[in-house]
């Protein structure tokens, strides 16, 4: 999708977390491939490494709208998200999509900066990127590091914003992502890449182990409290209380958790990888 078949390797370790790359992608994965890939570095200074395309696969170069769009077996479209009442936005979705479909895997050659056909395209190649995410989002300045590669507008955001019915622009915590509409329903992940299943698996883990390790802190807390005679005869609390109060004290000791505890590591591992372990 490049225009010269080449990336940075520093952009791209930018994103390797959303593609789902191992960190030793460049030792590993590249020299496997090397009838596909190989790193070049034309200066010798480490910002300047990239990663090249040796061979052109077309069985390769089918994006994710085509691929659907020969499943059901009609012509190569974008799908719209948005609920039947956003009236304005659906018309502007069918005046878009009534122009053909540019595959962002064909040549910029023809298409000029600006034009409609350039911003379809430039749709089509972020709509592309997104479905190849595991997560179907990326940060939107991340992305914009490539605006050289893709040849990206300089306001990718504004024409990403135009397009709502395709894409979802958050500004969370003040950072502004772009995701893909069609991958979620409400605010839950479709389609889940077997990587996003295990790292979702191994945080809820993570905060079952850490609440069990509170309770029993807190609760041999009480002991010693009452052995020492420091603890004053009073109403059974509530369960919030409870809960507020391991909340607070976990917050006081940074919310570690028993992630040091050996044993506790060992059993969250054993019951992350076999589902029967529980």
């Amino acid at each position: 999708m490049s225009k010269n078949q080449r990336l940075n390797v520093l952009k791209i370790n930018e994103l390797k977390r959303n593609f789902g790359f191992p960190d030793d992608y460049l030792l590993r994965i590249v020299p496997k491939y090397s009838d596909m890939f190989r790193a070049v570095n034309c200066t010798g200074r480490r910002s300047s490494m990239e990663i090249e395309l040796m061979s052109w696969n077309p069985d390769f170069a089918i994006s994710a709208i085509e691929r659907l769009a020969e499943k059901e077996g009609r012509e190569p479209c974008f799908s719209c998200s948005l609920p039947p009442t956003w009236v304005k936005s659906w018309e502007r979705f069918r005046d878009f999509n009534s122009t053909p479909y540019i595959s962002p895997y064909v040549e910029l050659r023809g298409l000029v900066e600006g034009s409609a056909e350039m911003d379809k395209r430039t749709v089509a190649l972020v709509h592309e990127l997104l479905s190849l995410t595991l997560w179907k989002k990326v940060s939107i300045v991340k992305l914009g590091h490539f605006r050289r590669e893709f040849c990206l507008p300089e306001k990718l955001n504004v024409l990403l914003l135009k397009h709502p019915s395709i894409f979802y622009v958050s500004n969370r915590y003040q950072l502004y992502t772009v995701l893909l509409r069609e991958g979620y329903n409400g605010s839950e992940l479709i389609e889940k890449d077997p990587l996003v299943v295990v790292k979702e698996k191994f945080g809820d883990l993570m905060q079952e182990g850490l609440h069990e390790y509170n309770r029993r802190h807190y609760l041999m807390n009480l002991e010693k409290k009452k052995k020492k005679g420091l603890l004053t005869v009073r109403p059974e609390k509530t369960n919030r209380e409870v809960i507020n109060n391991i909340s607070e004290q976990d917050d006081q000791e940074g919310g570690l958790g028993s992630i040091f505890n050996a044993e506790e590591r060992k059993r969250f591992y054993e019951v992350l990888f076999d589902d029967d372990a529980k």
